[in-house]
């Protein structure tokens, strides 16, 4: 009744339980920190402020007998595409302020 459950280990095995554990113990680290690196991004992009948004109504006129082509997002710009009576234009706003950024036309060599 007085032997153990389990023999000590020889030297030889000493060690490389010891080179395990010390594995181990690195993987955990490894994997701790780049959980925690994770969460900080994560809770970067959710908590940062860019401060708060901003409600603009803006009205665009365009010319008479113009039609709006098509539209689209790209960036921090929105980009309209105008037809002024066969004349194809591109207006485009800045998204945050919708404040013209810009006017592209586009005309039929003769």
């Amino acid at each position: 009744m007085t032997d153990p459950v389990a023999p000590d280990p020889t030297p030889e095995q000493a060690a490389l339980i010891a080179r395990i554990r010390r594995l181990a113990v690195i993987a955990g680290l490894t994997t701790a920190i780049g959980v925690g690196a994770l969460l900080v991004a994560i809770g970067y992009r959710l908590f940062r402020g860019d401060g708060s948004v901003q409600v603009t109504d803006v009205t665009a006129t365009l010319p008479k007998g113009a039609r709006i082509v098509s539209t689209a997002a790209a960036g921090d710009r929105l980009a309209v595409t105008v037809d002024l009576g066969g004349v194809t234009e591109i207006r485009t706003f800045d998204a945050k302020t919708l404040k013209p950024a810009g006017r592209l036309r586009f005309a039929v060599e003769p």
